[in-house]
């Protein structure tokens, strides 16, 4: 209770300080007019999923995003958004969550946000891979992190090459918010040296009766035509569960064509711990490798199209190789 007291006394301080504004900064306020806009964004695919020689089509909605985000001022932003799922895929059954509602305040070199927010954890990564509405990144694809949560975070850029970042949160990610004394505790840098070329390293911490730590580190390059990052992540105590660690990698790469289009390439490589001298790690189910590769196509501002394809090699022999065939197709507005 201190701890969420603290949060809220700091953002307090925060909130005093801008109202105590120079009178050209007052100025700038009766010149800005606040604004909002509804938003919504769409992901939809036809699958021909081949595993164990069997084939088997599906059309899916599998994610519809819904929301209202509106600006109170040069520097209070407010936002409000619904994430509507199918949790059985092919069923068509959908779901709705909310998964953001929060309040910032954003200066020059820092912003703050508290409520229901966006994590920090992948989102450069994320950035980088450009194509959530085909696959999520990494730690979100394989449950070692969540896109929102409730809590406080804070970003700072500490230097022109570098921010760093610190968030205070539920720990459940969006759709498990349950009220307990248990929190999570995040911290990353982001380093920017030249045009082309980032790095970050991320940390964060979250004890029930085990401790649960997840370490990523992550490189990316962005040219004019060639975007591509490299990403190693690993988690202890997966679900605060003993020896319950999972790692991995992520490589991934687009490349720019002519007329709006272009090609992508991801590789993933998911591997548990071995525990007791087992030949087979403790997530044996999910351990594997995926390969994706596609085309995209803009044909009008806020519209995707992809034909791709994706193949699972599970690490174990006794589970199916899994292919699937995709044409993804993503709108917003």
């Amino acid at each position: 209770m201190k701890k969420i007291q603290l949060i809220l006394l700091f953002l307090l301080v925060m909130g005093s300080s801008a109202l105590a504004q120079s009178p050209q900064m007052a100025e700038d306020t009766v010149a800005f007019k606040p604004h909002g806009k509804v938003f919504a964004q769409v992901f939809s695919n036809f699958t021909y999923t081949l595993t164990n020689y069997k084939w088997q089509p599906a059309f899916e909605i599998s994610r519809a995003y819904l929301g209202y985000e509106y600006a109170f001022s040069q520097k209070f932003f407010g936002k409000i958004n619904f994430d509507v799922d199918n949790p059985g895929v092919g069923s068509l059954q959908m779901t709705a969550y909310l998964k953001n509602a929060y309040l910032r305040y954003a200066d020059k070199n820092f912003r703050v946000a508290f409520g229901l927010i966006p994590t920090y954890q992948f989102r450069l990564q994320e950035a980088f891979w450009g194509h959530r509405y085909i696959l999520k990144s990494f730690l979100e694809q394989y449950a070692l992190g969540a896109s929102a949560d409730l809590g406080a975070s804070f970003q700072w850029q500490a230097l022109p090459k570098v921010s760093l970042d610190f968030s205070v949160l539920n720990g459940e990610g969006y759709r498990h918010l349950q009220a307990d004394s248990t929190l999570m505790y995040t911290a990353g840098v982001t380093y920017h040296p030249i045009n082309w070329l980032y790095a970050r390293f991320y940390f964060d911490y979250m004890k029930k009766i085990e401790a649960q730590m997840t370490y990523a580190a992550f490189v990316g390059y962005r040219g004019k035509n060639f975007t591509a990052g490299f990403e190693y992540n690993n988690q202890q105590e997966h679900g605060n569960v003993p020896d319950h660690d999972l790692s991995g990698i992520s490589l991934y790469g687009t490349l720019k064509m002519k007329n709006n289009s272009d090609v992508f390439f991801r590789y993933d490589k998911l591997m548990s711990k071995h525990i007791g001298g087992v030949p087979d790690g403790w997530h044996v189910i999910e351990d594997g490798r995926l390969y994706t590769a596609g085309i995209e196509y803009q044909p009008v501002k806020g519209v995707r199209i992809s034909p791709n394809m994706s193949g699972w090699y599970p690490v174990h022999d006794t589970h199916h190789i899994v292919t699937r065939f995709n044409l993804n197709v993503e709108f917003k507005f």
